[in-house]
């Protein structure tokens, strides 16, 4: 009899183990999708991160590119506003000082010698400055029909510079934003 009690005592107890057991296996299988949950979160923040550090790296590079056409827009609006005064000064000028600056034509300077990457910034200068002075006509050239003809084509030059700076300013802002707001 007390076999039986014992058995019965040991029944109860590998139930209870087993209950337990099951339960403890819920458990564990909760643990193990929260860790997997866990892990795709870090891959997650990971390439979050990867595309932080790019926008930021094009945040960078869109700053710089800014500044640069910033300065391009300044030093077109300051050639504009010689261009401005050339031309404010042109037509007060009588007819008795056009045959004297026929004669005697202002030598262009010759540009200095600049690094590559402001090749294209000094070609730019230079046809620039030979179109202001190309506004005194020489004798070799025909007389301009219309009087300050050269003078408006060199602001609309001037002007249209401005104008794609400009836009471009524009597309590196818009650029700059949609990299933002990516993310």
């Amino acid at each position: 009899m007390t076999g039986m009690i014992l058995d019965g005592v040991l029944m109860l107890l590998l139930v209870a183990a087993l209950g337990y057991g099951v339960r403890l296996e819920k458990k564990l299988t909760a643990l193990r999708a929260g860790q997997q949950a866990f892990a795709s979160a870090v891959t997650d923040l990971n390439i979050a991160a990867g595309r932080a550090e790019a926008a930021l790296a094009n945040l960078r590079a869109s700053g710089q590119e800014t500044d640069l056409l910033h300065d391009r827009i300044i030093k077109a609006r300051e050639v504009k506003a010689q261009l401005e005064a050339l031309i404010a000064r042109g037509p007060s000028s009588t007819a008795e000082s056009a045959p004297a600056a026929r004669a005697q034509p202002q030598p262009a300077p010759a540009p200095a010698p600049v690094d590559s990457a402001g090749n294209e910034r000094a070609l730019r200068m230079a046809a620039l400055a030979e179109r202001i002075q190309g506004m005194a006509p020489t004798a070799a050239r025909a007389p301009a029909p219309v009087a300050g003809g050269n003078n408006v084509a060199a602001i609309l030059g001037a002007l249209t510079a401005n104008q794609s700076a400009k836009q471009s300013l524009n597309r590196a802002r818009r650029s700059l934003d949609e990299d933002l707001f990516a993310a």
